[in-house]
């Protein structure tokens, strides 16, 4: 669940062209004709272009297809959003959709989702999205607005947190009975993951009980969520039916991750395909750390999209404003300066109660409704001053937004 971009360093030959004619890059035995171009789609086993129909044809013939992400690239999850879509055109009705972003203990929610049975805001404030997985939900969004649509069952696959701070802190056999009940079967001799996980943290100043601490986690990952998958397609709601993998790259690219361990329980066919970033949007923000990879013996993709790193497009605006709730009341705790907050004369110790038509009770009421709201638009404010009911119009056009 590594949350930057990682610039991984390979060998040269991995974009080489063909009359450079290196031999000896098992991530990349056929080095592509041509260097790849933002769009294009490479067969990396052949090192032959491949089409997206083809591609296509590939993922329906496997049981489990894994897509590996870039969690804030907008790329990757049209990929994702591509993929999803031909696979329920080939198969209706037949097609799941299992997720890192969440846990088995949100599948209650999860189900009413699928079932239709929930709002967008229903649905963020069920799964807790902002607390538990802290990326904006705007990525995700076409993906899971399609799977509803379309009454795909969507999987929660990962660990609770609980369970990640409990094998972060010591290893499993310093854990209690409690805990111990509840982790999957562990597999910590994979070299492969070993080498990744060495590499993230390189040289970097950080102590060996937490990379050691971090390799537990990483394997708690990638065990719960081959557990949790296979469990699922062992089951009844399960069996038989074609189950698409949405994961960070690091947890499914060269197989070591969830897919060989979904194997090791459940042999059943699988295709890979993931993403590379090849460009950056002009100011795109990225956070990089410069990890040199090891060269793995295996191609990491069966497929590979070459993408451009891309903004998300901006939705919503910021009031401009530091919160806290006491009682269900949501009470400002400072102004941001030159804010729309500021421009509109809040002031420190006011209650906020509605805006527009939506009722206060809690600080996401607020978040959620400013995310639907446009910078050039104007929002009504309700709320309470030393007693009094004030309505405050605020102009989100006056000012930068600001946190």
């Amino acid at each position: 669940m590594i949350r930057i971009l990682l610039l991984a360093v390979f060998s040269a030959a991995l974009f080489g062209c063909a009359h450079q004619a290196n031999m000896g890059n098992p991530e990349m035995p056929y080095p592509p004709a041509e260097t790849p171009r933002v769009g294009d789609t490479i067969h990396l086993p052949t090192g032959l272009a491949a089409s997206a129909e083809t591609m296509y044809s590939h993922a329906q013939q496997a049981q489990i297809i894994y897509v590996g992400e870039t969690h804030d690239n907008p790329a990757s999850h049209q990929l994702q959003l591509e993929i999803l879509a031909h696979l329920q055109e080939a198969a209706p009705g037949n097609i799941s959709l299992a997720m890192e972003m969440f846990t088995p203990e949100q599948q209650a929610a999860l189900d009413h989702w699928s079932n239709g049975e929930l709002s967008e805001k229903e649905f963020i404030k069920d799964v807790q999205w902002y607390q538990n997985w802290q990326i904006d939900f705007d990525y995700y969004r076409p993906l899971l607005t399609f799977a509803r649509d379309n009454r795909i069952p969507v999987i929660g696959l990962n660990a609770p947190k609980d369970l990640v701070r409990a094998i972060g802190r010591a290893p499993v056999d310093q854990q209690p009975e409690e805990i111990l009940n509840r982790l999957p079967e562990f597999d910590f001799a994979d070299p492969y993951q070993q080498a990744m996980t060495k590499a993230i943290y390189g040289d970097h100043p950080v102590s060996s009980p937490m990379k050691e601490g971090f390799l537990r986690i990483q394997t708690l990952w990638d065990e719960t969520m081959a557990e949790t998958l296979a469990t699922y397609l062992s089951s009844d709601e399960g069996q038989g039916r074609q189950v698409m993998v949405i994961a960070g790259g690091n947890h499914v690219s060269y197989g070591f991750g969830i897919p060989r361990r979904v194997f090791r329980r459940l042999p059943v066919p699988y295709l890979l395909i993931g993403s590379r970033t090849i460009e950056i949007a002009e100011g795109k923000q990225v956070q990089t750390m410069r990890v040199d990879m090891p060269q793995f013996p295996m191609p990491p993709y069966d497929f590979m999209r070459y993408t451009r790193y891309e903004n998300l497009p901006q939705q919503g605006v910021k009031l401009g404003v530091h919160l806290k709730e006491i009682d269900q009341a949501v009470t400002i705790v400072s102004v941001v300066p030159g804010s729309a907050a500021a421009h509109a004369g809040l002031q420190t110790d006011d209650i906020l109660r509605q805006i527009d038509d939506t009722e206060i009770t809690e600080t996401f009421d607020l978040i959620y409704q400013l995310k639907q709201t446009h910078s050039d638009d104007r929002a009504r404010l309700r709320i309470e001053r030393s007693g009094a009911t004030l309505q405050i119009e605020v102009d989100f056009a006056t000012t930068e937004s600001h946190p």
